[in-house]
C-alpha cells in the first residue's frame, strides 16, 4: 500500500482524532494544558496561533491553514496584505515551534502525544508517545529533529520559505530580516536589502533618493563610527517569569542567564536550561523594526552591525561606536546601562508582574507612573521609550527603542522611522530636528489590540541634560 504524503497523514491523523470523543477531549485538554503552561506564559499571541490551527485542523478546514488566510482571520489583516513585507504568521509560527519545544522538554514524561508544527505548511501533526519512553531523550531528539525540519526544502510556498530556512542558525523569521540579522556580524545593508529595493523597484520607477536625515538619525548614520543595532533576548524574560528573580546586568555579562541556579527546584532548572540551548532568538517585533532602520541606512550608503544581545560583551560598549537598542531592561540588559541619563525607567511591578514606567522627576502634567492595562497580546493600553543618549566616558550615541511589551517595542520603531513624524515632535518638543545634537526621550502612549499597536501619541518629551519638558 502506497504510504501517504505527509501533510496527508498529518490531516488524517487529526481526521481520526476528531471521529473519537475521547480522542478529542484529550487533545483539546492538551492543548489548554499547554496553553496555560509556563512555556507559552507571555505570548498570548503564540497561544491563540496553536489553539487556531488545532482548531481547524479538528474541524477539518486544512484549506484555511494558508499564510494569508490566518493573517487575515487570526491576525485581522486586510485580504489584500502582503505577506512578503508582512511577516507575522511566519514569526508566529517559528515562536510556536520554539515554545512547543520548551514544553516537550519539560513535561515530554507525562504527555501521552505530542503536538509539533513542522516547515512547510501550517497543518499541525500530531505524535503518540511511547508509555516508557525515557524523558530525558525527549528535548535532544526533538531539537534535532527541528534543526533537520528548517534546514530541509519546503514545498509550500506560501509559508515563505527563505524565511524558514534562515530560522536554522538564528530563529529570525521573514524573508527579509532573517538575512538581515542571520550572522550577527558587520551587514552592508545597501546590498542585503537588495531584495527589498528589487521588490519595490517592480512596482515604481522613482529614481533612488538620499534621505536627508534629522535626529537622532544625524547623529547615528552621519557618524564615521560603526552602527550596532542589538535585539532583544526573550527567552530571558521567559527565565525571569519562571524562577520570579531579576536578572542583573552584571550576571547576563558574565553568562549567568539563570538567577540563584541553587534556589531552583531540580525541574525548574531543566526547564530553564532547555531554554537557553542552541538558542538565541531576537523577540518577534524587533526584525520588522531592524528592515526599516537598515532600509533607512542603506539609503545614506551606511551599513548596519545588527546581533543578538546575548552575543555581544560588555567590552563592546566601550568604544565611539554608535547603537541602537530594542526592547526593556527585562529584555535586554544592557539598556540598564543607560537608565541613569533618563527620566522615565522600567521598572518590574512584582505586585501586576510587568514592567511599568516610572517618572523620577515628574514634572507639570506629568504622572509619576505609567502601568500598562494590557498584558500579552491583550486589548488596553501601554507604553514606551524613545530615548537618545550619550553612551557613557565615549563619544558613542545610543538609540533606545523599548516597550513595556512587544507592542510598545514595535510602536517606538514604528515612531522613530516615521521620519515626517518624528520631525515634528521633535520640534514640538522644542528640538531643532536638523540642528546640533541633543538628547532626548519621548514618552509614547499606545493602544494594543490582538498583538498590535495603535493609536500611538507622544504623552511627554525630555531634553536631557537641561530640565526641559514638553
Amino acid at each position: 500500500m502506497e504510504s501517504l504524503d505527509p501533510i496527508d497523514s498529518r490531516e488524517a491523523e487529526f481526521t481520526r482524532f476528531a471521529s473519537s470523543p475521547e480522542h478529542l477531549a484529550a487533545l483539546q485538554r492538551h492543548v489548554h494544558e499547554i496553553i496555560r503552561g509556563p512555556a507559552f506564559k507571555g505570548s498570548h499571541r503564540s497561544g491563540q496561533f496553536l489553539k487556531y490551527i488545532i482548531d481547524q485542523s479538528i474541524a477539518g478546514q486544512f484549506d484555511l491553514l494558508k499564510e494569508r488566510l490566518i493573517g487575515v482571520e487570526l491576525f485581522g489583516r486586510s485580504p489584500s496584505y502582503d505577506t512578503g513585507d508582512d511577516a507575522i504568521v511566519r514569526v508566529t509560527a517559528s515562536d510556536v515551534r520554539r515554545r512547543l519545544l520548551q514544553h516537550y522538554g519539560t513535561n515530554g514524561k507525562s504527555s501521552e502525544f505530542r503536538l509539533s508544527l513542522p516547515l512547510g505548511s501550517y497543518i499541525p501533526e500530531i505524535t503518540s508517545c511511547a508509555a516508557n519512553e525515557d524523558a530525558d531523550s525527549i528535548e535532544p531528539r526533538l531539537q534535532q529533529n527541528h534543526l533537520q525540519a528548517e534546514s530541509a526544502a519546503l514545498p509550500d510556498s506560501d509559508a515563505g520559505p527563505v524565511a524558514e530556512h534562515a530560522a536554522q542558525d538564528a530563529r529570525f523569521a521573514g524573508k527579509l530580516w532573517a538575512v538581515l540579522l542571520l550572522g550577527g556580524g558587520a551587514l552592508a545593508t545597501g546590498a542585503l536589502l537588495g531584495i527589498a529595493w528589487s521588490r519595490s523597484a517592480a512596482n515604481s520607477s522613482a529614481p533612488f533618493v538620499h534621505q536627508v536625515l534629522s535626529l537622532p538619525w544625524s547623529g547615528l548614520l552621519n557618524s564615521a563610527r560603526p552602527v550596532h543595532l542589538i535585539t532583544s533576548d526573550p527567552n530571558i524574560v521567559v527565565i525571569q517569569s519562571i524562577t520570579g528573580r531579576e536578572l542583573s546586568l552584571s550576571d547576563y555579562a558574565n553568562h549567568r542567564y539563570i538567577p540563584d541556579e541553587n534556589g531552583l527546584a531540580p525541574e525548574e532548572l531543566r526547564y530553564c536550561r532547555s531554554i537557553l540551548w542552541g538558542d538565541n532568538s531576537a523577540a518577534a517585533v524587533d526584525p520588522p523594526i531592524a528592515v526599516k532602520i537598515g532600509a533607512l541606512a542603506a539609503m545614506n550608503s551606511k551599513t548596519i552591525d545588527a546581533r543578538a544581545s546575548r552575543s555581544i560583551q560588555l567590552s563592546d560598549l566601550k568604544t565611539d561606536d554608535n547603537f541602537i537598542f530594542l526592547g526593556s531592561p527585562r529584555s535586554d540588559p544592557w539598556t540598564s546601562s543607560f537608565s541613569d541619563q533618563l527620566g522615565f525607567k522600567f521598572v518590574f511591578d512584582q505586585a501586576s508582574k510587568q514592567e511599568i514606567i516610572v517618572n523620577s522627576h515628574p514634572r507639570a502634567t506629568e504622572a509619576s507612573k505609567y502601568v500598562p492595562t494590557a498584558l500579552g497580546w491583550a486589548t488596553g493600553q501601554s507604553f514606551a521609550i524613545v530615548a537618545f543618549v550619550q553612551n557613557p566616558d565615549t563619544n558613542g550615541q545610543i538609540l533606545l527603542l523599548a516597550g513595556a511589551d512587544g507592542e510598545g517595542t514595535e510602536a517606538a520603531g514604528k515612531f522613530v522611522t516615521d521620519l515626517p513624524r518624528l520631525s515634528d515632535s521633535l520640534k514640538a518638543c522644542g528640538i531643532k530636528p536638523n540642528g546640533s545634537l541633543v538628547h532626548f526621550e519621548f514618552l509614547l502612549g499606545l493602544n494594543t489590540m490582538a498583538g498590535s499597536p495603535s493609536h500611538i501619541d507622544v504623552v511627554a518629551c525630555h531634553i536631557l541634560g537641561s530640565g526641559v519638558s514638553r
